[in-house]
């Protein structure tokens, strides 16, 4: 009972505040990034080393100027995620913007699914909204891959705000079954996969360079991607101006089940990381993204002979 009174109270609070046009919005966000950058600190040290590790190649002053962007960036994002709940698909549209949604279209009309990857990257809670990116399919199945978060009351917000545009989150526990079902019923499938994650120690089975770093990587999603034949798009998202995004679909595989092991892996590592290299103001440094070292990993699990 008190879990769900939570809820709607959370519920309320934010709808309200989704109300709130995008100009005050953003005033709210300015007087945030005082509180979060410069009173409370949140995160700055794990900031802070990320940047340095990742463009060793600029000099401290170009480093702060990103980490600066960052935080204002990062604010507006977390304001800009609690508009899904009031904005209407006509308003939504006039904010984010999709390029080569034809390219999936005719895997469509070729009966095959398909897989979106993309990174934490600009604004990637709106892309929960990509299946209006193919207006000729309104029918298509939108997938939206999520770990549950333990907080049930901020869950359940979550969710609500990722399927107020046409998806249906699936815990990434179930998402083989839920595809099977989709295939067995012919649905034209689109499911969105985050993979860019930190895998648990036990779950890492992949290295690979990732912006100067030796990274652990997550492969189900690339064996369920093979499993499936999936056709496999890269979401290379640009905010060209506060408020607006525009995501263009870029072709990482026509048929995953033809590709070597871990080859869309590499291919979509690389393509995030010229996103970033690109403009790395919109990536999520906050996370501590390499506190799990190869060193460490062999010493956990080295095999005795």
């Amino acid at each position: 009972m008190i879990k769900k009174i939570t809820y709607y109270l959370l519920y309320g609070f934010t709808y309200l505040l989704s109300l709130l046009p995008f100009w005050l919005l953003y005033l709210l966000s300015d007087g945030l990034f005082i509180l979060v950058y410069h009173i409370s600190r949140y995160r700055r040290k794990v900031v802070w080393k990320n940047l340095s590790s990742s463009f060793p190649e600029k000099d401290e002053k170009e480093r702060r100027k990103i980490e600066r962007q960052f935080y204002h960036w990062f604010c507006d994002f977390f304001l800009e995620t609690f508009k899904l709940l009031s904005m209407s698909n006509e308003k939504l549209l006039r904010h984010l913007e999709f390029r080569g949604g034809e390219q999936v279209e005719q895997v469509f009309a070729e009966g095959r699914s398909v897989a979106a990857v993309m990174g934490h990257y600009c604004n990637w809670e709106w892309l929960s909204a990509i299946g209006l990116a193919f207006p000729h399919y309104p029918e298509a199945v939108n997938g939206l891959i999520y770990h549950p978060l333990r907080n049930e009351p901020v869950d359940c917000l979550f969710i609500a705000i990722r399927s107020g545009h046409g998806g249906l989150c699936v815990n990434k526990r179930h998402v083989l079954r839920h595809l099977m079902e989709f295939k067995r019923q012919k649905k034209h499938i689109l499911f969105g996969y985050i993979s860019d994650q930190t895998p648990k120690w036990e779950n890492i089975h992949l290295w690979l360079d990732f912006l100067g770093h030796d990274t652990p990587v997550f492969t189900g999603g690339e064996r369920i991607m093979r499993k499936m034949d999936d056709a496999v798009f890269y979401l290379d998202v640009e905010r060209p101006k506060r408020g607006h995004y525009i995501c263009t679909f870029r072709q990482i595989s026509a048929h995953a089940a033809q590709e070597e092991e871990n080859a869309i892996i590499h291919r979509f590592f690389q393509m995030l990381e010229d996103n970033i290299r690109r403009e790395p103001t919109y990536y999520l440094w906050t996370h501590n993204r390499w506190k799990r070292t190869h060193e460490e990993y062999n010493r956990r699990f080295a095999k005795t002979t």
